[in-house]
């Protein structure tokens, strides 16, 4: 499955929604209660859940449901999601239980679990989207959710995606994105993601330190034994960023092959 490209941005693979206009496909905002209050700070995870299979190979969703619990956080950016048509609507399920509003990015078809790829949680209330396809020729269809979010009167843009297995494909979307950060360089912006980035001197990560500058990258995968920091939280400018840690409790060990990264900012 590809983003439609029309409009002015078919350049960038971009198209734009009135968020209104899709809440209700999960039935509506699930946000209006969890309102923040003036000034305080923002918790924003990003998690890739492997769709809800554990380490154990149990598929188990209700397992994702208690990590999101656990960490109780604002905002999260989830990967290998299932987004309903066919298959179980794991995003439905996870936005009603845990009280958010939430926001699908379909990348492709899973051929046993249906609508699959990226998502996002949200419990500010979210004002617009706009879906990126930074998919490469020859593999796997890829995409980002770029939200705009309203934090008791201060916007927040959050960028959440999943990038390719390859080099040269993650070198093709990074150039993709940091195109899309040049519409907005005056809202805080967050990007949110498994980069899939195992080359700490890889040009993609130059490219986002360069923009972004360096952020702590704990360890999130394999969630057993972490050795390496593939899932990433970026924040420009980068003084509003408070901390970045690892979630690392005994259920979220087991839940998935990845382990939840928290990051704080107070803007």
């Amino acid at each position: 499955m590809r983003f439609c490209t029309g409009g002015k941005n078919a350049a960038y693979g971009m198209t734009y929604e009135n968020h209104r206009s899709i809440a209700g496909e999960h039935g509506g905002s699930h946000a209006d209660a969890h309102a923040l209050p003036s000034g305080a700070p923002v918790s924003i995870v990003s998690y890739n859940i492997h769709l809800a299979i554990g380490r154990d190979r149990r598929y188990l969703p209700e397992r994702i449901l208690a990590v999101l619990r656990e960490i109780d956080a604002d905002v999260v950016a989830l990967q290998e999601v299932q987004l309903g048509a066919r298959g179980f609507d794991m995003l439905g399920y996870l936005a009603e239980a845990a009280g958010y509003e939430p926001v699908a990015g379909p990348t492709l078809e899973h051929p046993k679990h249906g609508a699959y790829g990226n998502a996002v949680l949200s419990r500010p209330a979210v004002r617009t989207v706009r879906r990126i396809d930074l998919s490469v020729p020859k593999r796997e269809p890829r995409g980002a959710l770029d939200l705009e979010l309203d934090c008791d009167g201060r916007p927040l843009r959050v960028i959440a995606t999943h990038l390719g297995l390859l080099p040269a494909e993650r070198r093709t979307q990074i150039k993709r994105l940091l195109r899309a950060f040049e519409d907005d360089e005056v809202m805080t912006t967050v990007l949110a993601g498994d980069l899939n980035e195992w080359f700490l001197w890889g040009r993609p990560l130059r490219w986002l330190h360069a923009y972004f500058k360096e952020t702590p990258s704990p360890s999130t995968f394999p969630s057993g034994r972490p050795l390496f920091a593939l899932d990433r939280i970026w924040v420009r400018p980068r003084s509003v960023l408070q901390s970045v840690r690892v979630h690392d409790s005994k259920l979220a060990r087991v839940a998935s092959d990845h382990l939840p990264l928290v990051g704080v900012i107070r803007f």
